[in-house]
């Protein structure tokens, strides 16, 4: 069963490529016979409900495999989390039919997806905590509406790179590239990950935790920070040793992946700037020059509309309500329950400032672009770097 559902879920990653080249091609086609353009689009939004039926099947068979839902660990919760944004993305294609937007939602997803392949990806029984029922419904839910609002940000980046003028450079033109730098950053992570992996890299290191207790910590990339006290062990003396040490409450090793990340991320994009001579954002904006602005901007407000509701039920009503059965409290101030929080505090104000304020177009899009990376510094430096009760979502 577990060799069914990782087939499903490869299987799933293929044909969300290929969809995104079929979407590719119905914006490629633009100028020629609708019927053309119509029958790319068609295809692409066929092979894309293929691959969500195919990733469904990867959920279910997991989750029959596993005994509970699949969300209990990183792996699990960002490919479930990359399979609610295919599913916002085939709602709100079949309401507005705007086929750009499947060639840059289906990317976001294969590379949230290609993110969560590297996290390790066994089976194994739930700890205390996490045996309520409230997994299912918290989790789950919290997921979804951040896939909701990830089409948002979707929306709003296909706005930015229509509106913003590429011929000059500017304060928006910098942040934009920021985005498109933090987009291949992911795909840095994949590419360095995969290549320590085939090549069976690992160093063990013995180390104090925060309640100064000496455990084992296994890093898979040469460590550019090392943990607490720690010491590489008799069998890994000939690996790298760390530049430097990080103090208990830091998890060293999800930090030392993301400094990789971004090492192999500014790689890319060095690679990519000298291979197309303009910038990421540039070279995309003659995929989006035919894009009415108005349905860009309305999709994007659309979105966080509906995701806003659905996270606060999840990530706030319920993970109180959770937190009270498992913890004894409704609020404690945990790294990952402060940064819920915040992105509640935030999509709060998007809504006021639109409804309120008037903020449509190029102001509500990088609003939706700078809530993303609130979801995605939860998703990445909450759950890699920084200690505490939700910790366990990190391994």
């Amino acid at each position: 069963m577990v060799q069914l559902s990782s087939t499903l879920l490869y299987t799933a990653f293929i044909l969300y490529l290929i969809g995104t080249f079929f979407f590719g091609g119905s914006i490629r086609d633009r100028r020629k016979e609708r019927e053309g353009k119509d029958r790319w689009s068609q295809l692409g939004i066929a092979v894309t409900i293929i691959g969500f039926l195919a990733q469904l099947g990867y959920f279910i068979t997991r989750w029959i495999a596993a005994g509970h839902a699949p969300v209990s660990n990183l792996f699990e919760f960002t490919t479930f989390f990359g399979m609610m944004l295919v599913a916002a993305f085939i709602i709100i294609y079949f309401i507005y039919r705007l086929s750009v937007l499947g060639l840059f939602a289906l990317p976001v997803a294969l590379l949230i997806i290609a993110y969560a392949s590297m996290f390790p990806r066994e089976i194994s029984p739930l700890i205390p905590a996490l045996q309520s029922d409230w997994l299912h419904i918290h989790v789950t839910t919290a997921a979804a509406g951040e896939a909701i609002l990830a089409i948002s940000f979707v929306a709003g980046l296909i706005y930015l790179i229509r509106v913003v003028d590429q011929s000059k450079p500017s304060k928006r033109t910098f942040w934009l590239e920021v985005v498109m730098f933090c987009l291949i950053t992911t795909l840095g992570f994949v590419v360095v990950s995969t290549a320590f992996g085939l090549s069976g890299y690992e160093a063990k290191f013995t180390w104090v935790d925060k309640n100064k207790q000496r455990d084992e910590m296994i890093y898979e990339l040469p460590a550019l920070v090392g943990p607490h006290e720690g010491k590489l062990t008799k069998d890994s003396a000939d690996r790298m040793e760390p530049f430097l040490e990080m103090p208990a409450i830091i998890n060293a090793k999800k930090l030392n992946t993301v400094l990789w990340s971004l090492m192999a991320g500014t790689v890319l994009y060095i690679a990519l700037r000298l291979l197309l001579r303009k910038r990421i954002a540039a070279a995309l904006q003659p995929w989006v020059k035919n894009v009415n602005l108005d349905l860009a901007d309305e999709i994007s407000y659309r979105a966080v509309a509906i995701g806003f509701p659905v996270f606060t039920l999840g990530a706030l009503i319920f993970a109180m309500i959770w937190a009270q059965i498992a913890w004894t409290r409704f609020w404690g101030w945990d790294p990952k329950e402060v940064w819920a929080l915040i992105t509640w505090l935030f999509y709060a104000a998007f809504l006021h400032l639109r409804l309120s304020k008037g903020w449509h177009g190029e102001k509500s899009a990088w609003l939706a672009v700078i809530g993303f990376a609130i979801i995605m510094f939860n998703l990445v430096a909450v759950n890699l770097v920084i200690a505490g009760l939700h910790s366990y979502a990190g391994t």
